[in-house]
This record gives structure tokens, C-alpha cells and sequence, in this order.
């Protein structure tokens, strides 16, 4: 298995991986909470290759092969003190993980891209629009949420499994992946053979319950984007599906309602979760998206 190039970036290692060509138009893609870039499955990044872009994934800090931080976080507690009001200690925000993906674009001498996240990473890229928009020739939000309180939340089942004890061996990841596609996955369209080849490969690649839990604690600390989207001069396409439990469609919709100008794409029957018979869709919506907006 050979090790992915590294950016030093933010002050930190990030592992990627380019495909395509360098002098066609970039797309960025960042992933979700806990995923590792070889979850961007090389069928997809080459179907977006094959319609002109050049493509970059990579591993989010605490994940894969970047960099991992060492501070404990306390899930629950951090859960109460939001609840409270409080402001929780927390390792890192979403900025810290938006100034990374444009730290990686610095490292690639790439000035403007377009920027396409799933979940946590629709989060990123929609911290990277308030933050860093000059960067952003377009932004795509799939299957995520404004962080308001009042949307998007997971159901009871799905925030019991996402909090549920960390798979302890290779074997429990690979169970794992299939048993929470069952919770939110788009029913009847995922791979559990596909799933079980990815998420050992994971666990090869290292996988670091610790680094999950200091990721969704910065989601739960960082608040709501809602104000600072409000102010986003990206064209901007939301995805969501009708059948998500982990964000529930509310939270796309959100973000849809207060991103100025932008466009929603429901797409019936998707869960949270990317199956191979969805890709045509969401890849052409990006493509149409994104050709907008050169």
C-alpha cells in the first residue's frame, strides 16, 4: 500500500491524493465525520474527472494518514455544555479544518476551486464560503446542515448508533459500516460487499475512534452557521436526500433558505450515504453546477 503525498498545511500534515488534470478547473472534496479520503470512491472521482475537472481528495485532520491530535474530548459533556449555553473546550473548530483545505489548495498553487462536502465536509466547505469565499469558485453542500438546532437533527436511532461504542477490530468495522447503512443508508441501494472492502481498508489505513470524537466535537462547538451564510456571495448547490436520518432533509433545506441565491436538489429516496446507483445524478447536478460557474 503506498503512503499518499503529504502538504504541510495550518501547521499540520495532510495526506491527498490528485486525479486528473491539473490545468482543468479543480474540485476539492472533503468528507464526513470519521471518513478517510479513500471513501471518495475512485468510480466517483473518475466520473468527475471524465466530465473535465481535475480532483482532489484528502484525509481531514485526525483522520487517515493527517495528522492526528492526542487531546481526550468528552462527547457527552460537550453535548451538555452546548446545551447550556456554555462555550465547551474543544481540541478544534470547523475553522480550523476550513483553514486546512485552503492551506492544501496553497500547497497546490491552486488560487480558486470549486469545493463539493458531504456531511461534516458539507460543513467545512460551508465554513470555507464565510471564511474564505474568494477561494471558492463554487460551493456544493450534500447531506448536511446549517448547525441551527432546530434542523437537521439526527433521529433517536441514529443518534444512538452514532454514539454507540467504537468497533474495537477490523472485523466489528466492517460489521459496523453495514449495520449503520442500515440504520441511514439510502434503503435497498447500498453495497454491503463494497462496504466491508472500504472499511477495511480503513482500518488498514488506521483507523482512530479518538479522532472521530474530537471531529464531532468541533461540529457541536462550532455552532450555527447560519448568520455567516446569510453574507456568502459562492453559487451554491445544497443535495439532500429524502430518506436521511443522520441530518434529516430539514437541515438542507435550511441551508438552502439562507444561502443567498442557492439551489436545492432533494433527491427522493437517498439516505445519508453515497450508492453507486446515485452517483449519475449527484455528478451531473455538481457538473451542472459547476459549469455555471467557471
Amino acid at each position: 500500500m503506498t503512503a499518499m503525498p503529504i502538504a504541510r498545511a495550518n501547521g499540520i500534515d495532510i495526506a491527498y491524493e490528485t486525479l486528473g488534470d491539473p490545468a482543468d478547473p479543480t474540485v476539492l472534496l472533503v468528507h464526513g465525520l470519521g471518513c478517510q479520503l479513500i471513501e471518495w470512491d475512485d468510480e466517483l472521482c473518475r466520473a468527475i474527472v471524465d466530465r473535465g475537472f481535475h480532483v482532489v481528495r484528502f484525509d481531514n485532520r485526525d483522520v487517515g494518514e493527517s495528522t492526528r491530535f492526542d487531546q481526550p474530548v468528552d462527547v457527552m459533556g460537550v453535548i451538555a455544555a452546548v446545551a447550556a449555553g456554555e462555550v465547551p473546550e474543544v481540541p478544534y473548530l470547523l475553522s480550523d479544518m476550513a483553514a486546512d483545505a485552503v492551506g492544501l489548495l496553497d500547497h497546490l498553487g491552486v488560487d480558486r476551486a470549486h469545493v463539493l462536502g458531504v456531511s461534516m465536509g458539507g460543513m467545512i466547505v460551508q465554513t470555507m464560503a464565510i471564511e474564505h469565499g474568494a477561494r471558492l469558485r463554487s460551493m456544493t453542500s450534500i447531506m448536511s446542515t446549517t448547525g441551527d438546532p432546530d434542523v437537521g437533527m439526527p433521529t433517536g436511532e441514529a443518534m444512538s448508533t452514532l454514539l454507540s461504542p467504537p468497533p474495537q477490530t477490523r472485523e466489528e468495522l466492517q460489521d459496523a459500516a453495514v449495520r449503520n447503512a442500515g440504520v441511514w443508508g439510502s434503503p435497498g441501494l447500498y453495497d454491503e460487499a463494497r462496504l466491508r472492502e472500504v472499511a477495511g481498508r480503513k482500518w488498514d489505513r488506521g483507523y482512530d475512534p479518538a479522532g472521530t470524537a474530537r471531529q464531532l466535537a468541533a461540529i457541536l462547538a462550532s455552532g450555527s452557521r447560519s448568520a455567516g451564510l446569510a453574507t456568502v456571495d459562492v453559487p451554491t448547490l445544497v443535495i439532500h436526500g429524502t430518506a436521511d436520518k443522520l441530518v434529516q432533509p430539514s437541515g438542507g433545506e435550511r441551508t438552502a433558505e439562507v444561502v443567498p441565491d442557492a439551489k436545492l436538489l432533494m433527491i427522493e429516496g437517498m439516505g445519508h450515504d453515497l450508492p453507486p446507483p446515485l452517483w449519475g445524478r449527484i455528478v451531473d447536478a455538481f457538473v451542472a453546477h459547476a459549469t455555471e460557474h467557471p
